[in-house]
């Protein structure tokens, strides 16, 4: 049984029509899974919106179509790319004694006391979520790995330090154990080195703006030093006649 609920009715419009259930505040979905052909339904906006914040893409959810119960986890939710509003959703119909997989946040705990931080460091997550394989019922909300231990600045987090609740297990066979979860780095190093980058490019901004102030050309359409270099031979050739 799931903490997250929602009530669906079976829907009767596609394509193009359902704009207009859209505009009347529903959310169309579509429900796979259930040996059957797809149910199409729609459900509220607001309530919708609320149970799908809730469940995430890790979290089941109980639903009824027409008083039909099924259990559920979020396959897709489709969002408009300018109102960023629920558009569409996808659910997959699962059974309480089948594993399934689901998508799981990764979770850093710990950081504050570790050795890394009183020093100053920053951690940078380089992965975010893990695709995990468990029964409904032992799906997590998300996947934790401790960060008390971190105190080099070369020191990681890896796939290996994932903390799996029991009968949860990663749902890619092949993904490496030493795949970064997360890393340090010194921002005062940063700074540093982003200063000097700095300082450097101007100083070759301000050598460019040199080089070009001497190929500036005399007013004769010669170069400052081929025109001294001019009025000198004109001298010799005045002394000569």
């Amino acid at each position: 049984m799931s903490d997250n609920k929602l009530s669906l009715e079976k829907r009767t419009v596609s394509g193009k029509k359902v704009a207009k259930l859209r505009a009347d505040g529903f959310i169309p979905s579509v429900v796979y899974g259930d040996g059957n052909e797809p149910v199409l339904a729609q459900s509220a906006y607001n309530d919708t919106e609320k149970v799908l914040r809730a469940a995430g893409y890790h979290s089941t959810i109980d639903i009824t179509v027409d008083k039909k119960p099924y259990m559920v986890i979020v396959k897709d939710i489709a969002v408009d790319p300018v109102s960023r509003k629920i558009v569409n959703v996808e659910l997959q119909a699962v059974s309480a004694d089948k594993p399934v997989e689901a998508t799981t946040p990764i979770v850093i705990v710990g950081y504050e006391t570790s050795e890394a931080n009183k020093l100053h460091y920053v951690y940078t997550q380089a992965l975010e979520e893990i695709d995990v394989k468990a029964k409904p019922a032992d799906l997590p909300k998300e996947i934790t790995v401790d960060a008390s231990k971190l105190a080099d600045i070369d020191d990681k987090l890896t796939v290996a330090d994932l903390e799996l609740p029991a009968g949860v297990e990663l749902a890619d066979k092949e993904l490496s154990g030493d795949q970064v979860v997360a890393s340090l780095y010194d921002p005062a190093v940063v700074a540093a080195q982003r200063e000097a980058e700095e300082a450097a490019a101007k100083e070759a901004a301000a050598a460019g703006e040199t080089t070009e102030a001497a190929d500036v050309p005399s007013d004769n359409g010669s170069k400052p030093e081929e025109a001294a270099e001019g009025g000198e031979e004109a001298k010799s050739e005045e002394k000569s006649e």
